[in-house]
């Protein structure tokens, strides 16, 4: 018997702790075929989602899949996300919460479940807690399509290679 992932727990265990403080849960997702969200909103493969109980109806957080409804410029929409392409979890508010490894695939997407089977990848371990951070003052980085966001201004995810 294969070992259960614990990404869905720890992504479980993070929305609970955002709701409960008050703050509002972000996911992080890789897009790929597998994924069932609305590609207009998608930049450089991935999408980022407010996943609170306010944005979101019907909202199922499984081992394998998460799916709820969401408006998207008004229009009602099904969202399908395999747990295995969400690469971070975090509150909007202060930023913190929790970045995982997604492998890519050749197109740039997650890599699929056939081939994750096929291959001996192992499960991807979560990045610290330290690796989700507020980027109030910019990083700089080549690549970086946004301007900074003035202080103030909402979170931003940075990730730490």
């Amino acid at each position: 018997m294969s070992e259960t992932s614990t990404k869905p727990y720890l992504l479980r265990a993070l929305y609970e702790w955002c709701t409960d403080n008050g703050f509002t849960p972000y996911i992080v997702v890789v897009v790929d075929a597998y994924t069932r969200v609305p590609v207009e909103f998608v930049k450089n493969g991935e999408i980022v989602l407010n996943i609170s109980f306010e944005a979101t109806g019907n909202l199922k957080m499984d081992n394998d899949l998460i799916t709820f409804k969401a408006r998207f410029g008004g229009i009602s929409r099904e969202i399908e996300i395999p747990v295995e392409n969400v690469s971070a979890i975090y509150a909007r508010e202060n930023g913190q919460g929790m970045a995982f490894e997604v492998k890519r695939g050749e197109g740039g997407g997650a890599v699929t479940p056939a081939a994750r089977s096929s291959s001996t990848l192992k499960e991807p371990k979560p990045a610290p807690l330290a690796a989700v951070t507020p980027n109030v003052a910019g990083d700089g980085e080549p690549g970086d399509d946004e301007p900074p966001p003035q202080k103030g201004g909402r979170p931003r995810l940075t990730r730490i290679k």
